[in-house]
C-alpha cells in the first residue's frame, strides 16, 4: 500500500497511532517495574521459528486443501491468557519445577522395531525397522529417522508443535524424568504418579512416561508399545494449569535415504486424507513455516503424516474411527548438503497433527507400506501404497504376484509364471493379428504400387485423399482391420506400464531376489536382462511376417529392438518388469514358430497397376 500523504493537521488516524503509542508504552512500563517477572526470557521476536509451523493463507501451500479451522489471538480453553507472550498471570498458581538432571536414552524394541527416545525434549532419535535393510554397502538394518538432518534443523521426530515459539522450544529441549505410571494416580500430579524407569532396554509391549516442569509450563508424554507397528502417544501440555494446544510432530526427514533413481528427497511426500481421498504432497507443493500463523491448522483430516515410497509414519486417531477429527499442519525447512564437493540446500519436508480437544491422544504407524497390513489398520491406509495412474491394472497385477507367491518360492518365478498365464490369455489376440499380418502382406506389393503414384503430391494436396481410399477399398476388400496386427503389442504396453507400477510400488518386491537380482523393483545392475531382452525381441521380429514392403520401414522393425533393450539401460526400470518382456518374448518365439508352422505364408499377389487420369 502507497504511504498516506502528510497534512498539515493531525489527522483522526494519526491521533489514533499516537494515542494507541502512548498506551502501549504504559503498558510496557507497568509490565516492566510493576508485574510479576516471568519464570523465563520473553522471547525474540526476531528469531525465527525453526519447527513452529505457520500460514497467513493456508490454502495456498495444497491446491484443493480444505479451510483451515483458526483460533485467533484472543484467548480461550485452548490458548489461556498469557501464551502469546510467555508472561504468567499474576493470580496464577506456580508448580512445583520438574526436571532430570542428565540426558539419558531410553530404548523400546520388539521384534519389528528398535525406538530410541532421548529424554531430552522426548523426541525420537533413532527408529529402526528390523526386517528390512536399507542400501547402503554393506547393508544395514534400516533408519527411518535422519540424524545429520534432524542436527541441522533443529528438529526431530515426535517433537512438540506450540503457538508460542519459546514454550516451543522449552518442550523441545527440557531434561524430562522417565517414569512408569502409577496404577490410578492422579494425573495432575506430574510429580508423584511414576516410579523410576529401570535402566536397559524396554521389551513391548511397555509403557513409559516423560514428564517436566519449570513451574509453569508443564508437559507429559505417555507412551504405550505393543507387538505391532503401531505407538500410542498421549500429550499433555499446561501453561499455569491451563490447556495448551499442541501439536504432535515428524520434523528432521523420514525414510530411506540410501536409495537412488530418483534421490530420496524426490520419494518422500507428506500426506493427509480427508473424506476418503488421500492428497500427497511433494515438497514443491510445500512453503517455509513462516506460512504457518498462530493456531492455523488443517481441521476434517482422518489421518496425516508422511512417506517415501516404501514406509510411512502416519498419525492416526486415538479411536480408530476416521471421523475427521484431525488437524494438520505441513512444511518444509531447508538443509544444507554436499553435491559433488560443494554446498547446496536441500528440502526436508516436516509434519504436524493434532487434535481439537486436549490432551492430544493419537496412534502413530511407523512402519512398511504392506498393502494387507495397511488395509487391516483403523482406519485403513492401503491408500499409502502407490500404484500410478495405471493403478487399476497394476493393482490386480500386483495382487496375482501375491497369490501365486504363496505356492511358488520367489517372486522372480512368481513373474514368470505370471507371464506365462497373460501370454496364453492373450495367443488368441495373437493369432488373430498374424491373420491380419499374412493379410497385410498379401496386398502389400499392391498398397505399395498405389502409393508410389502418388508419392510427387505433396501431404496436404487433395490427391492424397484419393490415395488413402484407394488403400482402405483393398482393406475392406481383403477384410483387413489396419490396426488388427498391432492390437496385440498395443495391449502388451499398458501391462508393462502397469507392472513396473505394482514392482516399484509394493515393498513385497522391495530386495526381492532372483537368480544374481537382489532386487527385483531396481534396474538390473549387470544389465544382463536388457541385453537378453533385444537380442530375443529381434528374433520375435525375425520371425514375424513385415507388414510393408518399404525397405525403410522393414530396418527401422529391425532397430526397434536394440532401441527399447537400451531404454531399460538408461531409463530406471524394474529388473522384474525387464524379466516379465524376456518372458514374453521367449513364448512369443514358441508361438510364432507355432503359427509359422500352422499358417505358412502365402504367396503374394500379383501387383495390380492401374492408371488414373
Amino acid at each position: 500500500m502507497s504511504e498516506p500523504q502528510k497534512k498539515k493537521e493531525l489527522s483522526s488516524e494519526m491521533r489514533i497511532l499516537i494515542a494507541s503509542i502512548l498506551s502501549m508504552a504504559v503498558i510496557l512500563l507497568w509490565a516492566k517495574f510493576f508485574a510479576p517477572k516471568p519464570p523465563v526470557n520473553l522471547p525474540d521476536p526476531n528469531k525465527p521459528a525453526v519447527t513452529a509451523p505457520a500460514a497467513t493463507n493456508p490454502a495456498a501451500a495444497a491446491p484443493g486443501s480444505t479451510s483451515p479451522s483458526t483460533n485467533p489471538a484472543k484467548p480461550n480453553a485452548a490458548t489461556p491468557a498469557g501464551v502469546a507472550t510467555g508472561i504468567a498471570p499474576s493470580n496464577a498458581a506456580a508448580m512445583p519445577p520438574k526436571a532430570a538432571e542428565q540426558e539419558r536414552t531410553i530404548v523400546v524394541e520388539n521384534g519389528l522395531y528398535r525406538v530410541e527416545i532421548s529424554n531430552r525434549g522426548g523426541v525420537v532419535k533413532s527408529w529402526q525397522l528390523k526386517k528390512y535393510m536399507d542400501d547402503s554397502k554393506p547393508q544395514r538394518v534400516l533408519d527411518v529417522v535422519h540424524p545429520q538432518a534432524a542436527e541441522q534443523v533443529g528438529g526431530w521426530p515426535f517433537a512438540l508443535v506450540l503457538d508460542d515459539q519459546q514454550m516451543q522450544t522449552q518442550a523441545n529441549t527440557a531434561l524430562y524424568v522417565a517414569g512408569i505410571p502409577h496404577t490410578g494416580a492422579p494425573q495432575k500430579d506430574i510429580l508423584g504418579s511414576v516410579t523410576n524407569l529401570p535402566e536397559g532396554a524396554l521389551k513391548a509391549p511397555a509403557e513409559f512416561q516423560l514428564a517436566w516442569s519449570d513451574g509453569h509450563l508443564e508437559v507429559t508424554k505417555n507412551f504405550r508399545f505393543d507387538d505391532s507397528y503401531v505407538v500410542r502417544v498421549e500429550t499433555t501440555v499446561k501453561f499455569n494449569g491451563s490447556p495448551v494446544k499442541a501439536g504432535l510432530a515428524w520434523l528432521g526427514g523420514f525414510g530411506d535415504l540410501t536409495v537412488q533413481n530418483p534421490v530420496p528427497v524426490e520419494t518422500v511426500y507428506t500426506f493427509y486424507n480427508e473424506g476418503g481421498k488421500l492428497t500427497d504432497l511433494p515438497y514443491k507443493k510445500l512453503e517455509g513455516p513462516e506460512k504457518w500463523g498462530p493456531g492455523v491448522w488443517m481441521g476434517g483430516k482422518d489421518y496425516a503424516g508422511i512417506e517415501d515410497r516404501y514406509f510411512a509414519a502416519a498419525f492416526l486417531p486415538a479411536n480408530g474411527v476416521a471421523s475427521g477429527s484431525l488437524e494438520t499442519r505441513y512444511w518444509k525447512v531447508m538443509r544444507t548438503v554436499q553435491v559433488e564437493g560443494k554446498d547446496a540446500q536441500e528440502p526436508v519436508s516436516e509434519v504436524a497433527t493434532a487434535t481439537s480437544t486436549q490432551p492430544l491422544a493419537l496412534r502413530v504407524y511407523v512402519g512398511p507400506k504392506d498393502y494387507d497390513d495397511l488395509k487391516a489398520m483403523r482406519p485403513p491406509l492401503q491408500a499409502l501404497v502407490n500404484f500410478g495412474f495405471l493403478e487399476f491394472i497394476a493393482e490386480p497385477l500386483f495382487h496375482g504376484l501375491k497369490w501365486l507367491h504363496k505356492y511358488i518360492h520367489g517372486y522372480g518365478w512368481a513373474i514368470i509364471v505370471l507371464t506365462l498365464v497373460i501370454n496364453m490369455l492373450l495367443f488368441p489376440l495373437r493369432i488373430s493379428s498374424y491373420k491380419t499380418t499374412l493379410k497385410m502382406q498379401r496386398v502389400a506389393p499392391e498398397i505399395k504400387a498405389i502409393q508410389e503414384r502418388y508419392k510427387k503430391y505433396k501431404l496436404n494436396d487433395p490427391k492424397k485423399q484419393e490415395m488413402n481410399k484407394e488403400v482402405m477399398a483393398i482393406y475392406s476388400r481383403e477384410g483387413i482391420n489396419p490396426v488388427g496386427g498391432c492390437f496385440q503389442m498395443f495391449l502388451q504396453m499398458p501391462i508393462w506400464f502397469g507392472l513396473n507400477s505394482a514392482l516399484r510400488g509394493a515393498i513385497e518386491l522391495r530386495h526381492a531376489q532372483w537368480l544374481w537380482i537382489s532386487d527385483l523393483a531396481a534396474k538390473d545392475p549387470y544389465y544382463v536382462l536388457p541385453i537378453v531382452v533385444g537380442v530375443s525381441m529381434y528374433l520375435v521380429s525375425k520371425m514375424t511376417p513385415m507388414t510393408t514392403a518399404d525397405p525403410q520401414q522393414a530396418q527401422m522393425m529391425k532397430i526397434m529392438p536394440i532401441m527399447f533393450a537400451g531404454s531399460f539401460i538408461i531409463f530406471p526400470f524394474s529388473s522384474g518388469l525387464a524379466l516379465y518382456i524376456l518372458t514374453s518374448s521367449l513364448v512369443g518365439i514358441v508361438q510364432q514358430w507355432y503359427l509359422n508352422r500352422t499358417h505358412p505364408a502365402p504367396a503374394a499377389a500379383k501387383q495390380i497397376s492401374r492408371s488414373k487420369k
